[in-house]
């Protein structure tokens, strides 16, 4: 649970720095609807501004903010596998983990989303922005955030037999696949030490290398010369 609510912190820090830059953000989907001839259709999915990203994104400052709003629901979504192996769940945060799953899928609709008070990301955007186009697409993070903090807040009034799991078990995807490269280069590390240390076992059974097929040194008599 520490690791959870801890991979929640973080993803809350990145969202704050995506936040200061909404005005970027939003002047990056504009450009990319200019170019893609989509003037008229709201954002509405991840998968829409996926392919913005990869189809009609012509500078890198469009591309660095676009990709920091994908990159976070690519690792809200990843939060959401971990809140799943943590537990099997109550009816209570079953239904707020299924709210998260939808939002943060790639098809899912979100033009109708709109996050409201305490947050102002859609009190930053002229009324035609909010109505027509960028409403939802902005309220998406905040609003799984919100629910993310809820499942956390209920989960840790369950009592400790729920957690079906260890903490091991239980670690984030991304904890997870970070640990996972240490360990695959350990696994083949032991097998070159091994073929050293045989290479130098055999080197220690042939002194001065004359086992080796190398020529062995001229015989010298005693006090002479050749």
């Amino acid at each position: 649970m520490n690791e959870v609510k801890e991979s929640l912190r973080n993803l809350k820090q990145k969202y704050k720095l995506f936040q200061q830059q909404q005005f970027t953000f939003i002047a990056a989907l504009e450009h990319c609807r200019e170019t893609a001839h989509d003037k008229i259709r709201p954002i509405t999915s991840i998968e829409q501004v996926q392919s913005y990203t990869d189809h009609h994104c012509n500078n890198s400052t469009d591309r660095r903010i676009l990709l920091m709003f994908l990159d976070t629901c690519a690792e809200l979504n990843k939060l959401c596998q971990c809140f799943e192996a943590l537990h099997a769940g109550t009816p209570v945060t079953a239904n707020l983990l299924q709210k998260c799953k939808t939002l943060v899928s790639q098809s899912n609709d979100l033009s109708s989303l709109r996050a409201k008070y305490p947050h102002d990301v859609v009190n930053h955007l002229s009324c035609d922005e909010a109505r027509n186009h960028y409403g939802g697409v902005v309220s998406l993070i905040p609003l799984v955030l919100d629910l993310m903090k809820e499942w956390v807040a209920h989960s840790e009034k369950l009592p400790r037999k729920v957690l079906h799991v260890s903490e091991p078990e239980a670690r984030c995807p991304e904890a997870t696949t970070g640990a996972a490269g240490p360990s695959q280069t350990a696994d083949t590390r032991p097998g070159s030490r091994k073929h050293q240390c045989r290479q130098l076992r055999k080197d220690n059974l042939q002194p001065g290398g004359r086992d080796r097929g190398g020529p062995k040194p001229p015989w010298r008599p005693p006090g002479g010369t050749l």
